[in-house]
């Protein structure tokens, strides 16, 4: 053998014993993996190398310049919420500390009818900003109607209308949009006929789009409005989803299985119908929406809302630009303090809206939370296999599950409610989420997906926010991972901003 073969074997054996050592940028040693498909959970470690998860087993003959001892902690794919408002100042606070702090490393914007338009000018503004989450947006009506009928939108639109709204929401589709979301109680949407959202909804097929709705009617009109998302479904053939889904009317509460069968009849007959939901039986808007036919002026109606929709003490203003000391206070003691009753009361909060709006020549900032839902239902809904869990939640609202709708459901639905396994409490906020976005790589601890990670304790995981702190930060997450980077420990954020636009993907 000559000395050039046996260089030539030192170098192939150098080579064969380097590509056998595998280096990571960080390893999480020690964890309990739950890996987001709902199945039992199982010890070991994982590999990051950039942003991927590289290796999940025994790395104990592994070393990393980060290491980080999971202490026998859950190991879970970052949670991915379907449905946030997180984004609202996504390019003033980057860390989105409201989301990364209750273990959501994606959020997926564009919601109840309302996004950024064009959709291309915002991803490439995001794409230009680092930020410390995944973001990904559907293409919103309430956007897209406003942008075509304007000041004039409380009727239904020409054909002429519907074809230049068609016009920007392929735009949009076009950009990397996931699909068309509906805020079907909110203004303008609400006076769209159900044939113009048909027809907004038929743009999206080409694309492998999909629909997510808040419904035209989440209390009064249910049912008609759950006939309409169906109704989509198998007309545009695309999937479709009921947005925070709910039964908000006290004649209506315990129908959930009633619900549950109408889907599942649904899905038999080959239509892809899919909800997510938030853990609280209360819920936050703008106050104008529990007058779905807008007579806000009448008293009877109000009388109506009070005793069927939620009470009087079950109405807290969040916010009210017109009398800011208001906020905070229920409408049982607004009304108490100006000695009126709470249907008077309701009718004229609105109207002080109005006069106020009026006056200074801009929207005015109000918002409520109204209890209207039972927890027998929620549990029921939360239950059902094609329920993900989301927040709709937002970094600076008033609405404590902005803060702490997943540890909510960690805490309370899982550890002390057992209304769910923890395995089937990450699969809905991780795996299953995936699958009904459509979303490659993510929501799984896999070898080859993206190292979106978050490690917490599940005897301690809970919710803090409340309606007096809704800012109040989550107990039990350790720390988080975007992308490979960590970017939450010990209850702050670390600084770094890696995450990435998230668009439609069609293979």
């Amino acid at each position: 053998m000559n000395k050039l073969t046996v260089l030539l074997i030192a170098i192939l054996f150098i080579s064969f014993s380097c590509s056998q050592k595998q280096n990571y940028d960080s390893i999480i040693r020690n964890g309990m993996i739950y890996d987001g498909t709902g199945g039992e959970p199982f010890k070991g470690d994982i590999g990051i190398k950039n942003d991927t998860i590289a290796f999940i087993g025994d790395l104990s003959g592994e070393k990393s310049n980060n290491e980080i001892d999971a202490k026998g902690n859950v190991v879970a794919p970052g949670f991915i919420d379907t449905h946030s408002h997180h984004a609202g100042n996504a390019f003033t606070h980057r860390d989105f500390l409201a989301a990364i702090s209750q273990g959501i490393t994606t959020i997926i914007i564009g919601q109840d009818g309302g996004s950024n338009f064009p959709l291309a000018d915002f991803y490439k503004k995001l794409s230009d900003t680092d930020v410390a989450v995944n973001i990904g947006s559907y293409s919103g009506h309430n956007t897209i109607r406003d942008s075509v009928l304007g000041k004039n939108y409380k009727r239904t639109a020409t054909q002429d209308e519907i074809e230049k709204m068609k016009l920007l929401l392929k735009q949009d589709m076009e950009s990397g949009a996931f699909g068309f979301s509906t805020g079907l109680e909110y203004d303008p949407g609400i006076y769209s006929a159900n044939d113009e959202v048909l027809q907004l909804a038929k743009e999206v097929t080409p694309f492998r789009g999909r629909y997510i709705s808040h419904i035209r009617s989440e209390d009064r009109y249910y049912w008609k409005a759950i006939d309409e998302i169906i109704n989509i479904g198998k007309e545009a053939k695309i999937p479709v989803q009921v947005s925070h889904i709910k039964l908000a009317m006290h004649n209506i509460w315990g129908k959930a299985d009633s619900l549950i069968n109408i889907f599942e009849n649904a899905r038999k007959n080959g239509i892809d119908i899919t909800a997510d939901i938030y853990p609280y039986a209360f819920w936050n808007s703008t106050i104008k929406v529990l007058f779905p036919d807008r007579n806000f002026n009448d008293e009877k109606e109000a009388e109506l809302i009070l005793k069927e929709i939620t009470l009087p003490d079950d109405i807290i203003l969040g916010s009210y630009e017109v009398q800011p000391e208001y906020a905070g206070k229920s409408l049982a003691a607004i009304a108490k303090l100006e000695n009126k009753t709470p249907a008077l009361m309701l009718v004229q909060l609105i109207a002080r809206i109005d006069e106020w709006e009026k006056k200074n020549k801009r929207e005015c900032q109000e918002n409520i939370m109204a209890t209207s839902m039972s927890e027998a239902d929620i549990k029921k809904l939360m239950q059902w296999p094609h329920t993900n869990i989301c927040s709709d939640g937002s970094s600076g609202g008033t609405h404590p599950r902005g803060y702490g709708a997943f540890t909510r459901v960690l805490g309370k639905y899982v550890r002390e409610e057992k209304a769910l396994t923890l395995a089937e409490a990450i699969h809905k906020m991780t795996g299953l989420s995936a699958e009904q976005m459509g979303m490659k790589k993510r929501g799984m601890i896999k070898a080859g997906n993206y190292a979106d990670i978050v490690i917490f304790n599940p005897e301690t995981v809970k919710d803090e926010a409340t309606i007096s702190e809704p800012h109040k930060i989550s107990e039990g997450i350790d720390r988080v991972f975007v992308n490979g980077i960590l970017v939450f420990e010990n209850k702050k954020t670390t600084g770094a901003f890696p995450g990435k636009v998230i668009k439609r993907q069609t293979n």
